[in-house]
């Protein structure tokens, strides 16, 4: 039985069968269901109706997935799965530079698309045990998780929710190494530990935000074949020789 408390969920496609499939049978996995046929249509209901989740379709006419993706990400943070019926790296790899948080690809199984809006609608929220106080890593870096901000040098910068989850979970284990499958199945959920390229993608863009020099970062460092490790920044331990040369993905 659906109430109030069900997410709700923005489906954005020009096929009223996909729509009504999608409806259907998220309607049985207990979520609440909204439809939109065009981007213009669906930017308008992300801010009148605050969905939790929105599922985008790419190969729209007249305003395509991508373009409505940008108009979505200049106001609102909202979890976007990407509707694919292509699987080209390059598509995925655009969607998610643009602000998508997770892609399905045409023809999916029903459960999988609930499993995957569970999944980024569960990363979007930050630990309930937050750092209470500012967290200064340096002179130009502090960090805010509970107000969710972050000052690089002097200026706020805007994390995207799986950016803040990704550096939460460095940052709480900062000078030990998280190995790929810990921080995969921490910030995306175990579904998704084997999906290293996520890794690799959100690792980059978090590094072009905070670092000073994204190809030589400082806070974020490689461990090759490991992991990554945030910077020790509460005993100020320096990475060792073996490490700096390893900082770059």
């Amino acid at each position: 039985m659906l109430n109030e408390d069900s997410k709700l969920v923005l489906v954005v496609d020009d096929e009223p069968r996909m729509i009504n499939f999608i409806r259907m049978n998220l309607e049985l996995e207990r979520f609440r269901v909204v439809s939109a046929s065009n981007g213009l249509d669906a930017v308008r209901m992300v801010r009148e109706m605050l969905p939790d989740c929105v599922l985008l379709d790419v190969m729209m006419p007249g305003m395509d997935g991508f373009e409505t993706l940008k108009m979505i990400r200049e106001e609102s943070n909202v979890p976007v799965i990407m509707l694919t019926a292509r699987s080209e790296e390059d598509d995925i790899v655009r969607g998610l530079s643009l602000g998508a948080d997770d892609y399905i690809t045409k023809p999916f199984s029903p459960r999988e698309l609930a499993m995957r809006i569970r999944a980024v609608i569960r990363r979007a929220e930050l630990p309930a045990t937050l750092e209470k106080a500012p967290i200064r890593i340096d002179d130009r870096l502090s960090i805010d998780f509970e107000r969710r901000e972050v000052i690089v040098d002097g200026k706020p910068v805007r994390l995207r929710p799986t950016e803040w989850r990704l550096l939460y979970h460095l940052v709480q284990n900062a000078g030990w190494v998280m190995p790929h499958e810990t921080l995969l199945s921490k910030v995306w959920g175990w579904e998704y530990r084997d999906e290293t390229h996520y890794l690799r993608l959100y690792i980059t863009y978090l590094r072009q935000k905070i670092e000073k020099d994204p190809s030589h970062p400082q806070y974020i460092l490689t461990e090759r074949g490991l992991g990554y490790r945030f910077v020790d920044f509460r005993n100020k331990r320096e990475p060792s020789s073996s490490a700096k040369a390893q900082q770059q993905s």
